[in-house]
């Protein structure tokens, strides 16, 4: 979300539209210097911001949530304090099995108390604007909207030749059991000794899951096949070195990684889960196979490996039509302008 939030900032300013951004601590990477930063760690951001718009001096138009619960007091106490147009952005995605019974019951307890308060709900897939319905109520769908996230296509270099057998495998991902790459070690577990003798695939990513999956690939004797590459910074510059990313996870709001890899011409192997299908579809740019199946995971991976299956197609398009950091900034512009009528 940085260069979002960079590029947000730069094109209000060029429409005259100051912006305060309060965040949970201070940064100075990147463009951030650019930014108006407000944040006080002693404090939650709720209860910072809630003082700081209680100030006489503090007016604004438009008050933006991101990353915060949605349909809480704190939505109400904010309309105690301000007439500005209240707009919540919802990125988090949902439990593979779904929330318990006494969680949704308890949102949509909350959708009823607190969702008067937000003047516009923005889910960045049609899949969250879907479950934000689900957990607070069909009443609150006039008031939904589809503003997808979108990358900076720019900074990913590009393949220009996949190979059709034996192609190479990169998964980057967060390392927590939910990305489900425990999933993808069985998987390639199942496949015939043969493909296991020269698979190779690298993980980029750190994260609480990731000695269980070191663990889980030494007891499978896959250590040939799995390389821990840890996190980097320089990910963009290196999708095109792969034929494919492998993306297993159980649950999925909407994924930058693939729509970096799409963007770099690297299809991507993916789960239904989520907003996986509005980016990914099947045959075309890439397969989907149901989250936590492994052997169609195994069933995929052995029929690409082997060139039985390929995307031919040039998958950076549909990311330059639909899927890029100035559209999203620009629905983003144009929400403010439309609400504020």
């Amino acid at each position: 979300m940085d260069a979002f939030f960079w590029e947000f900032d730069k094109k209000c300013k060029e429409a005259n539209i100051e912006v305060d951004w309060f965040f949970p601590n201070g940064a100075t990477h990147g463009d951030y210097q650019l930014l108006s930063i407000k944040y006080n760690t002693a404090k939650s951001i709720e209860s910072f911001f809630l003082e700081s718009l209680a100030q006489p001096e503090t007016n604004y138009t438009h008050i933006i949530t991101h990353f915060l619960e949605i349909c809480t007091p704190f939505f109400y106490k904010v309309k105690q304090l301000s007439k500005a147009t209240m707009i919540a952005v919802d990125h988090n995605p949902r439990p593979f099995e779904g929330y318990p019974v006494i969680k949704r019951i308890k949102k949509r307890i909350k959708g009823l108390l607190f969702s008067r308060y937000i003047d516009a709900f923005i889910g960045v897939s049609a899949y969250t604007v879907k479950e934000l319905q689900k957990d607070f109520g069909k009443h609150i769908q006039s008031k939904t909207q589809v503003i997808y996230n979108g990358i900076d296509i720019q900074e990913i270099a590009t393949r220009t030749d996949r190979s059709k057998e034996k192609p190479i495998f990169l998964t980057a991902s967060h390392l927590r059991f939910s990305k489900g790459i425990q999933d993808l070690i069985q998987a390639v577990d199942l496949l015939p000794e043969a493909i296991k003798k020269e698979l190779k695939i690298d993980i980029f990513g750190d994260g609480p899951y990731k000695m269980e999956l070191q663990v889980l690939v030494q007891a499978l004797k896959l250590e040939h096949c799995f390389n821990f590459k840890g996190s980097t910074s320089q990910l963009k510059s290196l999708y095109y070195n792969y034929d494919y990313m492998l993306q297993p996870t159980h649950m999925e709001c909407f994924s930058l990684s693939i729509l970096e890899s799409l963007a770099a011409n690297v299809p991507v192997i993916t789960t239904n889960v989520g907003g996986n299908e509005e980016a990914i579809t099947h045959n075309e740019n890439g397969y989907i196979f149901e989250a936590k199946n492994t052997k169609q995971l195994t069933n995929l991976l052995q029929n690409v490996y082997s060139g039985n299956l390929k995307i031919m197609t040039n998958t950076r398009p549909l990311i330059e039509e639909r899927f890029t950091i100035d559209k999203m900034v620009s629905e983003y512009l144009q929400i403010l302008n439309r609400c504020q009528q």
